[in-house]
Parts: structure tokens; sequence; C-alpha cells
């Protein structure tokens, strides 16, 4: 069948690097890369290293487990706890701390997020309910231990005060936040227990952020150009009749869903196929990672394009070596897929087998 989503699209090679032992590599704002390594996270320039310059890192922070860090424009990071959020300058020094209710299970549950202009700080904190009868849960595991709903703060990048909170209806065991390019929108994505992945996004204003739309069992996978945001829904077994894979185009200022595909229509086996996340690669491709079961007992990695306006599958990706499902989106249109030791480098090329180039 030769389908569009059948069509086979050339990865064209752009180098290799060492890849970081037990690490993964992330692209972040400015032209950077986070290498995260068991308790260490290091920023490093993206071509310097891409081309294996032994430049050096820009940053270093040492991490303990429980802890979620990132980095700041000018150098410093910004650092979740169990029960604090913390800041620190460029030179390792302390810029200030905030105090918050302790996460349930004792670690850093929300990874804290800075606007493009490096002036704000967005993370997702617990709030202790004192009058059990009215939590919406009682941690069983920690006797005393009850919560209402989580609060999202806007906080002051310089001093850490708080310019803005809103509850949101979440317990989070995991919470990202995140800003979109042009710093006028603010999205968070949290996983509650039995609740799979609820969506917010907010305008961020004088007296804090405003909500302006969500969505449930979507969580966010990157934004697009035009004010809109690509979404994924993850089969989690929660409910069998209503239980999918799927991406979702959102409008940022209207909240309405301008896209949607069920990530059925690139499964062998729908059944058993797993589509592992969604990677925006420019304002027009889509990567999306999977694993399927062509026969019984048979496991196969194949990675898909997609259009970002639409969603419709433009074909499956050729590379000459082998890839896994973890891939990193430089922004530019190329990513990066890891091959043992190595880190490969890759750009669109022609489609083959009938398809039309994308180009």
């Amino acid at each position: 069948m030769n389908t569009a989503e059948d069509a086979l699209i050339d990865a064209l090679p752009l180098g290799s690097v060492p890849a970081p032992e037990r690490g993964r590599v992330e692209a972040i704002a400015g032209g950077r890369l986070v290498v995260r390594t068991p308790g260490l996270v290091e920023v490093h320039d993206r071509e310097d290293f891409l081309a294996g310059t032994p430049a050096g890192a820009r940053a270093v922070l040492r991490t303990q487990e429980p802890e979620r860090a990132v980095p700041t424009p000018d150098g410093g990071f910004v650092v979740a706890g169990a029960s604090s959020v913390r800041a620190l300058d460029a030179g390792g020094s302390p810029r200030w701390e905030l105090a918050h209710d302790r996460w349930h299970g004792d670690r850093a549950h929300s990874v804290p997020a800075v606007s493009p202009d490096g002036r704000l700080v967005s993370v997702v904190v617990p709030r202790l309910e004192p009058e059990k009868e009215k939590a919406a849960l009682v941690y069983d595991l920690e006797p005393g231990r009850a919560y209402t709903w989580d609060e999202l703060l806007v906080l002051d990048a310089a001093t850490g005060a708080v310019l803005g909170r809103r509850q949101i209806r979440s317990l989070a065991s995991a919470a990202v936040a995140s800003w979109g390019a042009d710093g006028e929108a603010l999205v968070v994505s949290c996983w509650t227990a039995w609740q799979s992945w609820s969506t917010w996004w907010a305008e961020p204003r004088a007296d804090g952020p405003h909500l302006t739309g969500g969505a449930w069992m979507h969580a966010l996978a990157g934004f697009l150009p035009g004010g809109r945001m690509l979404t994924q829904r993850y089969a989690e077994y929660l409910f069998p009749d209503d239980d999918r894979d799927e991406l979702a185009v959102y409008d940022l200022h209207s909240g309405e869903q301008a896209a949607l595909v069920d990530l059925r229509e690139l499964a062998v086996d729908p059944e058993n196929d797993e589509f592992f996340s969604a990677e925006v690669l420019d304002g027009r491709r889509v990567l999306v990672p999977g694993r399927v079961h062509p026969a019984p007992g048979v496991a196969e990695l194949r990675h898909w394009l997609l259009a970002a306006d639409t969603l419709r599958p433009l074909g499956q990706l050729n590379y000459p070596v082998p890839v896994g499902e973890d891939v990193t989106a430089l922004g530019d249109g190329t990513w990066l897929t890891r091959d043992g030791d190595r880190l490969h480098r890759w750009a669109p090329g022609h489609t083959g087998s009938g398809g039309v180039d994308d180009r």
C-alpha cells in the first residue's frame, strides 16, 4: 500500500559526536544544549558541541536526586526541590529561595520554566490542606499529609517575589511549565495519578496568570508558529473505551482545536504499537517516533514526519543507521538521534516510494 505514511523520506546525515554516557540532551533557546547526566547539568553552545569542539560547558550545576534544574539565559540556574524553589547566579551563588509546602513523596514534582527574556519563572507547587475532610488528596504513606489543588506560580527571576498565582485542578506527580517563544503564553502540563495529563494555557498579566484554555488527557509537546501549540495524548489504559494515542494542535488565543490526528493511522498493530513523543522540528514538520509490531514477537522502531499545520502524515523516515525512541529537535528543522555511543544529526531529504517532497 503506497499511502503517504508509507512513503520513505531519506534522513540526511549532518555529522555525529560522542553521546553523553547515561545522559540525555535537550535543546534550549539561545543556541544552547543542555546535557543531563546523573547528578550533573551542563549547558553547551549547540554548534560547538555538535562540531565536537572542546570548548567546555558554558555553565555547570551539580544536583541532588530530588531536584529539578533548568538554566537561565544569563548562565545561572533555577532549581526546584521537595519544599522550595531557588535560583543561583552564573557563579553558583544563591540569588533567592522561596519555600513552599512539601511535595508528597519528598521529591520535586515540578520542572520550573524561565521566560524567554529571563525576567520570569513559572513553577507548580503543592498546597497542604489542614482540614482533612476538605482535602482533595490524603497521602496515606505520610500520616498527617493532606493536599488541596496545586498552584501555578509566576515569580520575579531576579528576586523570587511571587508576582501571581493561580490554582489549577491538579495533584501532580509530574508537572512541566513552558513559555512560548514570544513570552506571551505560559503552558503547564500536569500528570495526576489515575487522571492522566491535564494541560492549561495562560496569559501572564500584572495580577497573575489568567487561564485562557485547557485540555484533558493531553500533554504539551511543543509550540508552533502563529500562537499555536502541539499536544500529545497517550494510551494509558485508564478508560478502555476512550484510550488512544493522538496529536492535537490548539490555538492559544481562542482555545480552539485546530487539528487532530489519531496515531492509529501510523500503526501496524493498533492494539500494541506505542508512540513515545512528538517533536516540533520547525514551523512545517513534526517528527513522531514509535515502536510498531509488524509480526508477532517482533518490534521495530520507526520515525514519521507529519505536516505541522494539519498533522497529515508525510512519510516514514529512512535512516542509514539504527535509531531509538529518543529524539532531540534542534528547532531549525534538524534533529538528533542516538545509536549506541554516538549522537547523529539529521535533516529531511527527498521523499521516495511515490511520496511528495515536503522540503
